[in-house]
């Protein structure tokens, strides 16, 4: 098992910037990919951004790339997404996840563990 728990979420203002945690606990944290996703009222949950066991390759959605950069510190097993030039499109609550490697990151249904949530909410 697979606890995660994000936080750094809240209210900013377009054009702010935020960064969310997610602290990870339980099994070993290095075994896991690391995902965020996010999901709007009314919407369905998409892909933000991924990074692999040893930080060597990151992904991210088109919507997002060159805004937002996940990392991870494996000696604290925390990941991290910073999230910069925030649009009001990009309110949600986006959740942290993990998956083994060699599978699709970009598909929330691969992902093995999920955390509860943070709200993001961009005003304009």
């Amino acid at each position: 098992q697979v606890q995660l728990v994000e936080s750094g979420g809240g209210l900013v203002q377009a054009g702010g910037s935020l960064r969310l945690s997610c602290a990870a606990s339980g099994r070993t944290f290095t075994t896991y990919a690391m995902g965020w996703f996010r999901q709007a009222p009314g919407k369905e949950r998409e892909f933000v951004a991924a990074i692999s066991r040893s930080r060597s390759s990151t992904f991210y959605a088109d919507s997002v790339k060159g805004r937002f950069t996940i990392s991870r510190d494996n000696a604290k097993n925390t990941v991290y997404l910073q999230m910069n030039s925030l649009k009001p499109e990009d309110t949600a609550v986006y959740y942290c996840a993990a998956v083994l490697p060699g599978r699709p990151v970009v598909r929330g249904s691969e992902y093995d563990y999920w955390g509860q949530g943070t709200q993001v909410t961009v005003s304009s």
